[in-house]
Parts: C-alpha cells; sequence; structure tokens
C-alpha cells in the first residue's frame, strides 16, 4: 500500500509519532483501511471517531465510509483521503476541513496560550484546535469565524468527547442544543451535557498546595467538594 502515496505523503504520515493516530496509521498503510471495529476489538479505542480525528489533527486527509462487517451490519471504515489536499497545512476531508496552525495562533493571540476548559496557561504545543460545537453535529464551519472554534488541552479534548458522544444530543444532532452547553461554551452556558449543573475548576498552585493537602486530609479526596461547596454556602449567607 505504501507505494500507492507521493513520497512527501509518506513522509507527513510518518512524521506522525503519537500512539493512537500512529497506529491507526500504520494499519491504514498496511491494510487500506481500518474500520471502527477493529479500532475496538484489536487496538482497545472505544471511541473510534476522536481516533479519527486524531489523525486529521495532523493534517491528514481521512475518508469516513461504511462497509458491511462481518455480523451483516453496516460499520464505519476509515481511509486516506487524496494526499493532493495537504495543502499549507489546511486539508479537506470528507467535506471537514483541518484545523490549521494558523487557526490555532490566531486563537492563541486573541484568548492567550490557554485550555478553555481549565482555564490554565499551558505552553502552546499542548493545546489542540476543536470546534466549540462537534464537527459531528454542526457540520463545517468558516475557518476564518474563529470564534467558532476553541483551544484545549489534551485532557479537556478527551473529556469533551467522551461526554459529547455519551450525550442524548449526539443522536439528536441539534447544533442549538450544544450551543448552550459548558463544553461549548465554557465562558457563559446553561447547563452540562443537557444536565441543569455548573462547575468551577479550582487549581492549587505553589503554596496553595499545602491548603490542598489539609483539605484532603480533613476531608478526604472524595469529600474534598462537598467541604468546599458547604464553605461557599456559608460564606454566602
Amino acid at each position: 500500500m505504501k507505494n500507492d502515496y507521493p513520497e512527501s505523503f509518506l513522509n507527513l504520515l510518518n512524521s506522525v509519532k503519537a500512539k493512537r493516530p500512529h497506529t491507526v496509521i500504520q494499519h491504514i498503510l498496511e491494510h487500506g483501511y481500518i474500520t471502527s471495529q477493529e479500532l475496538k476489538d484489536t487496538y482497545g479505542y472505544n471511541h473510534p471517531p476522536r481516533a479519527a480525528r486524531d489523525v486529521r489533527e495532523y493534517d491528514i486527509p481521512l475518508v469516513t465510509y461504511t462497509i458491511t462487517g462481518n455480523n451483516g451490519r453496516k460499520i464505519a471504515a476509515y481511509k486516506f483521503g487524496d494526499p493532493n489536499d495537504v495543502i499549507n497545512n489546511i486539508s479537506k476531508s470528507a467535506g471537514r476541513t483541518i484545523l490549521s496552525k494558523a487557526l490555532k495562533q490566531a486563537l492563541i493571540n486573541k484568548y492567550g496560550s490557554k485550555c478553555f476548559i481549565y482555564t490554565e496557561p499551558m505552553d502552546e504545543h499542548l493545546l489542540q484546535v476543536d470546534h466549540r460545537v462537534p464537527y459531528e453535529i454542526g457540520g463545517e464551519t468558516d475557518a476564518k469565524d474563529i470564534d467558532q472554534y476553541m483551544l484545549l488541552c489534551p485532557s479537556a479534548n478527551r473529556a469533551k468527547s467522551w461526554t459529547c458522544e455519551h450525550c442524548e444530543n449526539w443522536i439528536k444532532k441539534d447544533a442549538d442544543f450544544c450551543v448552550k452547553c459548558f463544553w461549548t461554551h465554557p465562558e457563559s452556558y446553561d447547563y452540562i451535557a443537557g444536565k441543569k449543573q455548573k462547575v468551577i475548576s479550582i487549581v492549587f498552585t505553589n503554596d496553595e498546595i499545602e491548603d490542598y493537602k489539609k483539605l484532603v486530609e480533613l476531608s478526604g479526596i472524595e469529600g474534598a467538594q462537598e467541604t468546599i461547596k458547604q464553605l461557599i454556602k456559608d460564606y454566602l449567607k
């Protein structure tokens, strides 16, 4: 299969070292495609769309289509798109624009080098660009409208993917529903995946770490959240 691609495209494929996208890429190079069932059963990746997205984040065009599995049911499969679609770090795959380095830099210039979910500053190379409304629900958005996108650290990106894929709206696909969700607009939201909830992330740094240790000693790690909420309630009385 490797002989089917130009050398420049193969160099791009082989430059990916992160485990999950590397695994997907090498499987496709050897077999021509990889199915969602293989991602789950062979490699233990329970969320195939996330594994495919990992590949696309390296500006590698990946086409999603359906095939008939061994049990006769239709399943998703992934294969490389046209290598010529990789142009200036912006490419198309099954109608989807791969998020570019220029878009990431524009977000950093406007909002700073921080994760939108955890609000903590971090090195630029750790941040990933994601559609605010998941592509699988909202479809393509204008890459020039940077406010349709957000910066996420890998941990937040995985958490968002898991939550969205287990939300009732993953089947309904109502983009307006997503717009009011924490995972889309953490700066202003009505609910978290449809549930009437609010969240505040508290990060302890430097000398504050001692406060964290004392809190855990007094309430235990599982009781820390309830203790903090009770302190807030007492303070607001």
